[in-house]
């Protein structure tokens, strides 16, 4: 009757109140995903939502996820590229090393194979530079030093770092990569390298994807950390130190079987 009375048919009722219904079931979800999502400043995509509904044991569909997202209108911040690579070409007394790597970035073992790189960090109208280096069959950053310069002390002092980082067993044999950036194919680093017992191993030229995983990891790195809002640099170091700690212990990464770097490491240890 009330359907005559409303000059609606019985199917189109009912097809009404089972969207009504769909409607009360997306609310709740949207809503655990928006708190995700802004806790992350607009940058969380469906994986990082994905996981963290499972550390809260909730399960819910990468598709519904993204529908969602999509519905709600929660686009997710896309980082820039970076379009200042090379800033200095290396000198007639550097030396620059065969390609050892070659883009075997699938690594079992931890502390064998180690990635290194430079990136910029600009804040207040200055510029902070950061030097790190990864392992890259965890993941973890077992190094990083910042600086507001790129003089050479930039990478020693990371090296001196790592030669200190007490969870590494040794240095001996360890693969160490990087671009041939000026500050790689110095002789005073070159000796310091080869001193610690390690080899080294270089991008080819204006090859940047070989070595594609540091280049991720600071892009990730400049999707979470808000360094641009810092005043000073002390501010900036205070922020990369806590950025890098959350990065090793805390953050979840989909391609490590939902672990930690650090969970990573110690589980692969483990299985050796």
């Amino acid at each position: 009757m009330l359907c005559r009375i409303a000059s609606v048919s019985r199917s189109g009722y009912y097809r009404w109140l089972k969207a009504s219904l769909k409607e009360d079931k997306d609310l709740k979800s949207y809503l655990l995903i928006k708190e995700i999502f802004d806790k992350s400043k607009s940058k969380a995509g469906w994986r990082t939502v994905k996981m963290e509904l499972l550390d809260r044991d909730i399960v819910m569909n990468h598709k519904k996820i993204e529908r969602l997202k999509k519905k709600y209108g929660m686009i997710t911040k896309i980082r820039k590229i970076n379009p200042y690579r090379a800033i200095n070409k290396k000198t007639a007394e550097h030396r620059t090393f065969e390609n050892i790597l070659n883009r075997n970035f699938k690594q079992d073992v931890p502390f064998k194979v180690f990635l290194t790189d430079i990136t910029y960090l600009p804040y207040n109208g200055r510029m902070a530079y950061l030097s790190a280096v990864k392992d890259m069959a965890s993941k973890e950053i077992i190094a990083w030093n910042l600086s507001n310069h790129l003089e050479m002390d930039i990478v020693m002092d990371t090296l001196k770092k790592m030669r200190d980082n007490k969870a590494i067993p040794s240095l001996e044999d360890i693969l160490f990569h990087s671009d041939q950036g000026f500050h790689y194919t110095n002789p005073q680093y070159i000796c310091s390298v080869k001193e610690m017992g390690m080899v080294q191993s270089m991008s080819r030229k204006g090859n940047c994807i070989d070595n594609a995983p540091m280049e991720s990891f600071f892009g990730h790195f400049k999707d979470d950390a808000d360094y641009e809002d810092c005043r000073t640099f002390e501010e900036v170091k205070t922020l990369v130190d806590e950025q890098m700690k959350y990065y090793n212990n805390e953050r979840h990464q989909w391609g490590i079987q939902k672990m930690t770097p650090v969970e990573y490491r110690n589980h692969l240890l483990l299985s050796i």
